[in-house]
């Protein structure tokens, strides 16, 4: 993958950067993130790919433009009244293009894997993905222009195009050792030439688990799935999920029935479509993705918690491990210093893997949005097992992992994914 970064800026507008494809190895990775830490400190992706700093700003601004697009509906401010479908930015600014087409009887040809990961360029994603996760009702098919759109936009486009809806992110779920962290506060300080801040949100970020948040997130989407089942209407599948709940005496049973968990399933979409759930439970399934991002959001808090992090900020429940992801708005981490530089959110799709060991699971993402003919080149997209997904960069001190429904039809969410091909 060839960057040229002092020309990035001019090259890419209305587009989407992820940081995934660019996963340093397990040892070089672990700090942290998944509570094993000791290891080598992890990079930011512009420290990895000498990025300048204005290159990451534009790229920052041109991700909110495109998730203001997908969710709104709208064309961005600026955009041409004749710019096309809603998700599509105008071609004069825009270097991103919809991959082409591929054969429904193409096949795919083997990634290639190392350390964990299987990369490939998108067309032969595209090829796997018809053969593999396509099926509607049985039958194999061919990705949708509309699709192959979504999937343009880098690794929110994956999980944009397998879950059809854009991402919201409502249904979270996280893990906070709180014992660790008051243990880590009380015994040990600040580290030569650290700040308070920056040892509390050292202590924060290194209190995440994300494996247990993993964990409960497959928890919960299972008490969900059992629930659907022969439920035929939305209070039958309520009262099937609280039975669920009530025999595991699980903390979710008292949240509020206006909450995000109860209401999550009516608030999908594809629900209420009649090639979708037409308001028929049963006819959908609980699928899951993940997201990493930075918790210094709050514009006006302190300075400091925008650059090493707020300890407070997006904390889950301790009963339900509910995340609330209302003031997540895509804000990228604050330079603490000169020429430092951090993008600000990655994308993990997961589906409905049934595989038990977390580390066997797989994570599809992707590298960066599709521009064959711009400076970044063609999109390629990634394959990892859950150590490499959950180890992140430096710009993330946050992982959470969402729950969303898809149609019970639809393929996009197999129970194993096999990791490269064949």
């Amino acid at each position: 993958m060839h960057l040229r970064p002092r020309f990035l800026a001019l090259a890419t507008v209305g587009a989407v950067i992820c940081t995934a494809g660019f996963i340093p190895s397990v040892s070089q990775a672990a700090g942290g993130s998944g509570g094993s830490g000791g290891e080598e400190e992890k990079r930011s992706y512009a420290a990895t790919h000498g990025l300048t700093t204005d290159d990451v700003s534009s790229i920052n601004a041109l991700n909110e433009r495109a998730l203001t697009l997908g969710r709104s509906g709208k064309p961005p401010v600026g955009a041409a009244p004749s710019a096309g479908p809603s998700f599509r930015a105008p071609r004069s600014v825009d270097d991103r293009e919809t991959p082409p087409a591929e054969p429904l009887d193409k096949m795919p040809a083997p990634y290639r894997a190392y350390g964990g990961r299987a990369t490939t360029v998108v067309n032969n994603y595209i090829r796997k993905w018809q053969q593999v996760y396509s099926q509607r009702d049985g039958k194999r098919q061919q990705m949708t222009e509309e699709q192959r759109e979504k999937l343009s936009y880098g690794c929110v486009g994956i999980t944009w195009a397998n879950s059809g809806p854009y991402p919201t992110n409502r249904l979270a779920f996280a893990y906070f050792d709180e014992n660790k962290y008051r243990n880590t506060l009380k015994n040990t300080g600040p580290q030569p030439g650290e700040t308070r801040a920056e040892f509390e949100g050292r202590a924060a970020k290194e209190s995440f688990d994300e494996e247990k948040g993993f964990q409960r997130a497959r928890e919960v989407a299972s008490l969900m799935n059992k629930a659907l089942e022969d439920a035929h209407d939305e209070g039958t599948y309520i009262d099937n999920l609280k039975r669920e709940l009530s025999a595991r005496d699980d903390a979710l049973l008292h949240e509020d029935s206006r909450s995000n968990f109860f209401s999550a399933l009516r608030n999908t979409p594809s629900f209420k479509e009649r090639d979708g759930g037409n308001h028929d439970p049963s006819r959908m399934k609980a699928v899951i993705y993940s997201k990493h991002f930075w918790s210094g959001q709050d514009g006006w808090g302190s300075s400091d918690t925008r650059k090493y992090g707020d300890p407070d900020a997006f904390r889950p429940d301790r009963g339900t491990g509910l995340v609330d992801m209302s003031r997540d708005r895509n804000i990228p981490r604050s330079p603490a210093g000169p020429g430092e530089a951090w993008v600000n959110f990655d994308y993990g799709w997961f589906g409905a893997q049934t595989v038990a060991d977390a580390d066997k699971t797989v994570w599809t993402h992707g590298d960066h949005y599709h521009a064959p003919h711009g400076e970044l080149g063609p999109m390629h997209v990634y394959e990892s097992k859950f150590r490499n997904w959950s180890a992140g960069y430096a710009d993330f001190d946050r992982g959470a992992y969402m729950i969303t429904f898809i149609p019970k039809s639809w393929n996009t969410a197999p129970a194993e994914v096999k990791q490269g091909w064949p």
